[in-house]
């Protein structure tokens, strides 16, 4: 008897959600006809180190902490799609991300309330080449997902730098990968797309100046950003 009701409910929900379906007024039809297409995108991003420590760390007693810390940012940028075929794109999205990544250290002969945080400032000049894997439309909405490469060019990078108060000096050259999911919502004039990407880097960013102490305690370090953006697409 529970089952029937189960059922019959199913059925009503179906019915009243077909129903409904087919009662939406579909915005930009035509869209998906478009050879390509621009917006423009902003957003908050979350970046920080990767730390990979050198020996030296674990045999010496210079330091005995250094951690990484997440810290807030916000990009602004362009965005071009071109359509591959139905159900994949190749997109263009060049943006400046501005970035702070902070490091949290501690000298061995510090008391354990006293560690000391200093932070680095990037001006990421963004440009990533993505491929973009969409679902069908259903109705204005539409899921999908992305893959791509990202060169960036950090134009705060600090290696050149002579000044005495640095701690760490970093290269401005980063390779890397992205990944990530987003949802498309069309409304009568735009598509207004909110995603989320993990935005990794695969070169070393320490340049290596051995006058800085923690230098000689670190291997390498990568960067890794987590990107929450918002496209405004037409």
């Amino acid at each position: 008897m529970r089952t029937g009701k189960i059922i019959l409910l199913f059925i009503i929900l179906t019915t009243s959600f077909h129903s409904f379906a087919q009662r939406v007024a579909l915005s930009m039809p035509d869209h998906d006809d478009k050879a390509y297409y621009f917006g423009i995108t902003f957003g908050l991003n979350f970046s920080v180190y990767q730390i990979n420590y050198t020996q030296s760390f674990a045999a010496t007693d210079t330091f005995k902490k250094i951690q990484p810390m997440w810290q807030p940012g916000f990009n602004l940028g362009l965005l071009a799609n071109l359509r591959l075929n139905n159900f994949v794109d190749l997109r263009f999205v060049p943006s400046l991300a501005f970035a702070e990544k902070q490091v949290m250290y501690a000298y061995s002969t510090s008391t354990a309330d006293s560690p000391m945080t200093k932070g680095i400032e990037a001006i990421y000049m963004h440009l990533p080449v993505q491929l973009k894997f969409k679902s069908d439309r259903i109705n204005n909405f539409r899921f999908y997902a992305i893959i791509g490469a990202k060169f960036d060019y950090d134009l705060a990078a600090n290696a050149r730098s002579h000044r005495t108060d640095e701690f760490l000096k970093v290269s401005p050259v980063d390779f890397g990968y992205e990944i990530g999911v987003g949802f498309e919502f069309f409304n009568p004039t735009f598509i207004f797309s909110p995603e989320i990407k993990l935005s990794q880097g695969l070169t070393n960013q320490l340049y290596p100046d051995h006058s800085l102490q923690l230098t000689n305690a670190i291997q390498s370090l990568l960067t890794r950003m987590i990107v929450i953006s918002f496209h405004l697409e037409g």
